[in-house]
């Protein structure tokens, strides 16, 4: 699967962490019906098999709203659960091995922080970047917040689409605007809202008009 840019538009993240009763399908599925563009099943400290059987039914899921599934650091399980491509960081596998595992047909992002990240990552074969923190969260404990100047700075140095990541709420999210991003990765914006469906139909919204998308 080639990677659209517009895939990027709404970019959603799980976290099991506010399921509320319901399961991580049920609440991927909202989001969905909400208006997200791309999912990432993000989930550190499920056991592998149990994220291996949870990335099957993602995709399958996914597959039925056409939009991709990307799995969090796990190259081998995200070919072997026929996802749609990885999301790796500055510390995990290096780009050019995960293509090497993965061939030319999946998506493959990678977390950068600088233009110099940036234009290492598209050099070994990145499709998207994903840069952050835009703004204090709580999601992820060592995220370390970057500038508007720095997310500009990396959009500026590749040809590749970015996301911005990190902190996003549908009250900070204009602050973007001009950027040069092609989309958010949201995850408590979306997954810690009492209605997820709401939430994602609200942020796309105010995505669309930050981008000026029609």
């Amino acid at each position: 699967m080639k990677l659209d840019k517009k895939a990027l538009l709404l970019y959603a993240v799980t976290d099991n962490s506010w399921l509320r009763g319901s399961t991580l399908y049920e609440q991927v599925e909202q989001a969905l019906i909400g208006g997200v563009t791309m999912v990432q099943l993000r989930e550190k400290k499920m056991p592998e098999p149990e994220l291996f059987e949870e990335a099957k039914r993602m995709k399958e899921l996914c597959a039925r709203y056409q939009v991709p599934l990307i799995i969090n650091d796990y190259v081998e399980l995200a070919k072997s659960a026929g996802a749609d491509g990885v999301h790796i960081g500055q510390g995990d596998m290096e780009v050019a091995q995960a293509r090497r595992l993965l061939g030319d047909d999946k998506i493959i992002g990678v977390s950068a922080r600088t233009a110099e990240q940036a234009v290492r990552a598209w050099e070994q074969g990145a499709d998207y970047l994903g840069a952050g923190a835009a703004f204090a969260t709580g999601t992820k404990q060592d995220a370390q917040v970057i500038s508007y100047e720095r997310i500009k700075s990396v959009c500026e140095a590749v040809p590749i689409p970015v996301a911005a990541i990190g902190g996003i709420t549908i009250g900070n999210i204009a602050r973007l605007s001009g950027s040069g991003i092609s989309g958010v990765a949201v995850v408590s914006g979306i997954f810690a809202q009492p209605d997820i469906q709401k939430a994602a139909a609200r942020l796309k919204e105010k995505v669309k008009t930050m981008l000026q998308v029609p």
